[in-house]
């Protein structure tokens, strides 16, 4: 049987430690320190929307697409966002996602691939939606109004300025930017931990798929995101999450781990990234190779023991 925490520990009283009031919380209320009104957020984010698009690749497959953004609707709606979201998959190796004020929410091929499972891609995915239900972008702003700051992406994996400047340039954004200040990314990490919760995923996947990333890091640097190498998530950002899950969010007997859809997903994705990435080899005159699917017996006749006869071996899903 499952240990309870200790009620005592769990407040209801409607603050941003209260999971039952999720929605009724003024996490993003406008006050002092945000000067902009929830409409000029929205045509914000969507007049930059509009630049990313007009200079990233998206990916188009409806399939990938409508379950990606299944997966972060389910996530907006047991959250504290009080706008409406619109998401979408950018073609890009990196592992990262990022949003922009106004829930325009952009998630890259390359977190999807990185992910084992569907519970580890959604906790990204709520630390996005977190930054836009808490309003950091334009909190932000209103903190630097002085320096004429045009607008604040709001990027996962976080990063130093340099780093930040090089991503915003490349997506049509204007170069002023500042990274997240430790506070609001540690709000993030906290709001969003509760909101995957809420979903009904467990929440410790986040912080799984934090050290899944450092380790794969370790074992072959430069695999990662220019930011994961620079600035890897610190020890006292994964502890604080293991303290927020046992001192505030109630154990259950069961969550979601993953789906059959995230593998078929997830399969069709890395088919698609394939085909790409041979067609742009063929563009830049490179050469390709091709292995026969087909071997030979002695005699030079092909051999029918091998090939497509291969029993194929599925991870079994335990969650159900």
């Amino acid at each position: 049987m499952i240990e309870q925490p200790d009620d005592s520990r769990v407040k209801h009283d409607g603050s941003k430690n209260d999971v039952n009031a999720i929605g009724n919380r003024k996490v993003g209320s406008r006050g002092l320190g945000d000067w902009y009104s929830l409409d000029t957020e929205v045509r914000m984010g969507k007049e930059y929307a509009q630049q990313v698009e007009a200079s990233s690749k998206l990916v188009q497959d409806p399939v990938i697409t409508e379950y990606v953004n299944r997966i972060g609707q389910n996530l907006v709606r047991n959250s504290d966002a009080q706008v409406p979201f619109t998401i979408k998959v950018v073609d890009s190796d990196e592992v990262n996602a990022f949003a922009l004020p106004g829930g325009f929410f952009y998630v890259n091929s390359g977190l999807i691939l990185a992910a084992d499972e569907e519970a580890e891609l959604a906790g990204v995915m709520a630390h996005e939606i977190a930054h836009v239900a808490a309003r950091h972008a334009t909190r932000q702003m209103t903190r630097a109004q002085w320096a004429n700051i045009g607008t604040i992406p709001l990027i996962f994996v976080g990063g130093g300025i340099g780093y930040a400047i090089r991503s915003a340039a490349g997506l049509g954004l204007p170069l002023t930017f500042l990274s997240f200040s430790r506070g609001f990314e540690s709000e993030a990490d906290y709001l969003g931990l509760q909101y995957m919760y809420k979903a009904g995923y467990d929440p410790n996947a986040f912080v799984q798929f934090f050290e899944k990333l450092q380790a794969r890091e370790k074992k072959k640097p430069g695999t990662l995101a220019k930011a994961f190498s620079t600035h890897p998530p610190t020890p006292d950002r994964i502890a604080h999450s293991q303290d927020e899950i046992a001192r505030i969010l109630p154990a259950r007997q069961q969550y979601i781990i993953t789906t059959s859809e995230f593998d078929e997903v997830k399969a069709r994705l890395a088919s698609i990234e394939n085909r790409r990435r041979v067609v742009d080899d063929k563009a830049s005159n490179k050469p390709s190779l091709r292995r026969t699917a087909q071997t030979t017996d002695k005699n030079g006749s092909p051999d029918s023991s091998s090939g497509d006869d291969r029993p194929t071996l599925h991870r079994r899903d335990d969650s159900n």
